[in-house]
């Protein structure tokens, strides 16, 4: 049963999800945790997600998270009735939210011109690697390939060496939350006119949103952005220092100012006051010089000593925090970065979804639950199909 808390910004607001695994269900989970009631569509086999990485009691702890706050129905969308069923639910629903490959759904006669026939408010949110149209919409996009392609591969890794992929699925990531950004603006342009309208999210556009300054700078000036290790490239010094206990920091001293208070607490009063230093520009010059000088310091102090040194000086600095570490931290814990569930009387935190709202926060109301385990509330309650037809429509497999 719904528990009765605060508003929150999105209630009221019924989204479908449709589509599987990280990129579609991340942008309704963000959406569920503002509010908005989730029905999410999935065959009868479930989500593959279910079963990724670590499982416990036969469904994936990462599900217990994406899936909260969402009520699972069945139903095969390869199937007449499984599609006539979701047509249904989209008659009365404010928000569509699907990540098949492009066609796939006006094969299925669930195009966006069919389906705004039958409810012209209707917000139809699409996600896809490379987009609806142009010549590369029909290629498989997954989150790794567009990274690549977007451009965040190219200069994410050392010189002179391969790529790196970060180990976790962050064109998804991105594109989820260009969604659901996408969703907000809809419906404020809804209580303007009262349309919906189609919302097209690409994931390597996603990922190209974040490549914004490397455009003018190429068109402008002809340069382009290479990898950089751990440094950024035209800011000295902000980079990652190995310290004496074998634990790095994360030091970032490229305002003037700040520059000076770091070398003086380095035990560098030279470099602090050397006019060929005292900006940027300078300072990108004699870079390795800098950077040398950071790690000796470094090296010769522990990770905890270097931190409580540059923050006694306001210098921006930090540790490189595994999960584990970010469990432990008690900031973390004020911040209210983690939320505790039940999966059968089992313990389990889960990640609070940012932004942060002062007067409506979103929260978890349950986490991630069992296959079709809404289908009689949903295909009973909403679309008023009886036991028998339920008893139907599981004997042809359109639902388990």
């Amino acid at each position: 049963m719904r528990v009765t808390h605060s508003a929150r910004p999105l209630d009221g607001l019924r989204v479908i999800e449709l589509g599987q695994l990280l990129a579609g269900p991340f942008t309704t989970t963000i959406l569920g945790y503002f509010g908005a009631e989730v029905i999410k569509v999935e065959p009868p086999g479930g989500d593959p997600i279910r079963g990724w990485r670590e499982v416990r009691d036969g469904t994936s702890l990462w599900y217990r998270s994406l899936g909260r706050n969402k009520k699972s129905v069945t139903l095969d969308l390869k199937s007449p009735r499984g599609r006539e069923l979701a047509l249904r639910l989209l008659d009365d629903a404010d928000v569509l939210v699907e990540n098949f490959r492009p066609g796939a759904m006006e094969a299925w006669g669930m195009g966006p011109d069919v389906v705004r026939q039958r409810n012209p408010r209707l917000i139809y949110t699409r996600i896809s690697g490379y987009g609806q149209n142009g010549p590369y919409s029909d290629k498989p996009g997954y989150a790794s390939v567009t990274e690549g392609f977007g451009g965040f591969r190219y200069i994410n890794g050392e010189p002179g060496k391969p790529p790196v992929r970060p180990n976790i699925s962050l064109g998804d990531t991105l594109s989820a939350i260009h969604a659901a950004l996408g969703v907000a603006l809809a419906v404020i342009q809804r209580h303007r006119d009262d349309s919906g309208q189609t919302i097209d999210v690409a994931l390597y556009e996603s990922v190209f949103n974040l490549m914004e300054g490397m455009v003018p700078e190429f068109d402008g000036a002809g340069v382009v952005r290479e990898p950089a290790g751990t440094t950024i490239t035209g800011i000295v010094p902000t980079n990652t220092y190995t310290c004496r206990d074998g634990k790095h920091v994360i030091i970032g001293g490229n305002g003037d100012s700040i520059f000076r208070r770091l070398m003086t607490v380095a035990g560098r009063p030279d470099m602090a006051e050397n006019p060929a230093m005292a900006q940027n520009p300078g300072r990108i010059v004699h870079q390795a010089e800098i950077d040398a000088a950071l790690s000796d310091w470094c090296q010769r102090h522990a990770a905890a000593e270097v931190i409580a040194q540059l923050e006694a000086a306001r210098v921006p600095v930090g540790p490189i925090y595994s999960v584990a570490d970010m469990l432990a931290d008690p900031h973390y814990q004020a911040r209210g970065l983690f939320e505790r569930v039940e999966i059968d009387g089992k313990p389990l935190k889960i990640p609070a979804i940012m932004p942060r709202l002062e007067n409506t926060p979103g929260r978890t109301e349950w986490p991630g639950g069992s296959i079709g385990s809404h289908n009689e509330e949903i295909l009973q309650g909403l679309l008023s199909l009886s036991e028998e037809d339920l008893a139907g429509l599981r004997a042809e497999g359109v639902i388990t």
